[in-house]
């Protein structure tokens, strides 16, 4: 075998150890010591329809539907709660927030955020030597102690919150200047510039990080601020779609996609490293065409119909995930750090979590179901909106906003929605109603019946504000003291906080 004469120093490395498996001169087992690295992919505000193989239009997704073709497309995959910190804690923590006292979208100066007594998910790997590399939104609080590097990132860039709590956001004008932060250090307010190259840069960022750790097993997070309102992309992605600035910035992320990608196949660890694509909820359909797309689903962020909940979601691990194949079992973000912890060998954390080892359904294992009973859909102060078990969802009576037929518009400005009360239980047969369009509660009382024993369980144990119901398994968030908040309050208004 000719090799080239000139061949990168990392590709030596893994071509020398590939020659020594075809010759004979080692065995197989010992490559398959290394444990896998993990990169997980996560935007904001994506709806089920924005990308290409689960029916988007007018923009093209060629790098994720790669993808789909190369790993498994998952239906049926949900975020834990229809919001920003709620979802990222649910994957971060295994936990639903509300469990961990973390609820909605913490903003500048909020006086709680992540608790140190909790064990995230990089703090899972780092407990099996793992480099970790978070680059991109956090949103589990803003205060230092509070950052991803003191909750088991080795390194970190990106901003502290969503990308509209700024200055220029187009209707409250409370918020701060948006800090760009690097580990701990806020290194300056974002401006304009900065919104528009965000996803170039965590992506050259992204790809530093795979090359420097190629010959470690790392865990490597991307949860890019776009396609949050404000919709900001590169000029050289600005204008290349049919869908407008949307569809611009959804184009600009699937590059962002394909660049890991290969970043990953260059350094030779496809068959070394398990990726995932998936988003925190569904689009913020107020906005418009800067919002995205459910497709066929009900509702959009902020509610717990599909809409809101449900999100695409792409695994992608050759040899481990089958190629060019389809999911429809459910799945949720929860459950990533259980079956993460699972495959690398790592404990469990020692509080009690709500997500569970679902590795047979997403590598395809024969006859796989889910593990779960049922998924409990939470949202805004504890109330609990929704469960779903075995095909079916029981909605519950509470109070939810929608558009209900409003014409939105083109400007980036949000239209107000309407807060309609949904008075009696509903029932869904999801898989053959996914718009929820048909109430089938009178013609299935026994399924009802079933669906609230599991309703039941989830108030004993995590409470429900809409029916006063107090939690057994209530952990608090972490806390600021009156002298931190003050601090940070000082550091995001020097000249003094506005009233709101």
């Amino acid at each position: 075998m000719k090799l080239p004469r000139h061949i990168p120093i990392f590709l030596m490395i893994k071509i020398i150890p590939i020659l020594a498996l075809t010759f004979g001169l080692i065995t197989p087992s010992f490559a398959e010591e290394r444990p896998p690295n993990v990169i997980i992919i996560f935007t904001d505000d994506q709806g089920y329809g924005d990308v290409g193989v689960y029916g988007a239009e007018g923009y093209e997704t060629p790098h994720l539907d790669r993808m789909a073709a190369e790993g498994r497309q998952f239906t049926q995959w949900y975020a834990s709660q229809p919001v920003c910190s709620a979802s990222r804690t649910g994957l971060l923590s295994g936990c639903y927030s509300n469990r961990i006292g973390i609820n909605g979208a913490l903003g500048p100066g909020s006086r709680t955020g992540i608790n140190s007594d909790e064990t995230l998910l990089p703090e899972v790997f780092k407990s099996k030597g793992y480099a970790t590399g978070m680059f991109g939104k956090w949103h589990l609080g803003d205060h230092e102690k509070f950052l991803p590097t003191n909750h088991g990132f080795d390194e970190y860039f990106g901003i502290p919150y969503s990308n509209d709590m700024w200055p220029q956001h187009p209707t409250a004008k409370h918020f701060p200047p948006l800090p760009l932060i690097q580990g701990t250090e806020r290194l300056r307010s974002a401006d304009e510039h900065d919104q528009r190259m965000m996803t170039t840069w965590l992506t050259a960022k992204a790809v530093d990080f795979i090359n420097r750790n190629r010959e470690t097993p790392f865990f490597l997070y991307v949860p890019h601020p776009q396609p949050h309102v404000p919709l900001y992309v590169s000029d050289r992605f600005a204008g290349t779609t049919e869908n407008g600035i949307y569809g611009d910035v959804i184009s600009e992320i699937d590059w962002s996609v394909g660049e890991i990608l290969n970043a990953v196949s260059t350094n030779g660890l496809d068959e070394d490293t398990l990726v995932i694509f998936t988003c925190d909820n569904g689009p913020w359909l107020s906005y418009g065409t800067h919002a995205g797309s459910t497709g066929p689903l009900r509702e959009g962020k902020g509610t717990s119909w599909e809409g809101g909940v449900r999100e695409p979601c792409i695994m992608r691990w050759p040899g481990q995930i089958p190629a060019g194949t389809v999911c429809d079992t459910p799945g949720m973000n929860i459950d990533l750090l259980p079956t993460m912890a699972g495959l690398i060998g790592a404990d469990l954390p020692e509080r009690k979590i709500d997500g569970l080892d679902i590795w047979p359904v997403i590598s395809g294992e024969d006859g796989a179901e889910s593990p779960h009973d049922a998924y409990w859909f939470y949202y805004k102060q504890n109330e609990l909106q929704a469960v779903m078990a075995d095909g079916w969802k029981l909605v519950l009576p509470h109070t939810y906003r929608t558009l209900d037929g409003k014409e939105t518009t083109d400007d980036g400005l949000p239209i107000n929605y309407t807060n309609l009360k949904l008075e009696e239980i509903e029932l869904y047969h999801l898989d053959e109603d996914i718009a929820e369009a048909s109430n089938v509660a009178k013609e299935h009382p026994e399924m009802v019946a079933e669906l609230m024993e599991h309703a039941e369980a989830a108030r004993t144990e995590l409470g429900d504000k809409l029916t006063k119901s107090t939690g057994s398994g209530n952990r608090p968030a972490g806390q600021l003291t009156e002298e931190e908040g003050q601090a940070l309050d000082l550091i995001n208004w020097p000249n003094g906080k506005p009233k709101r």
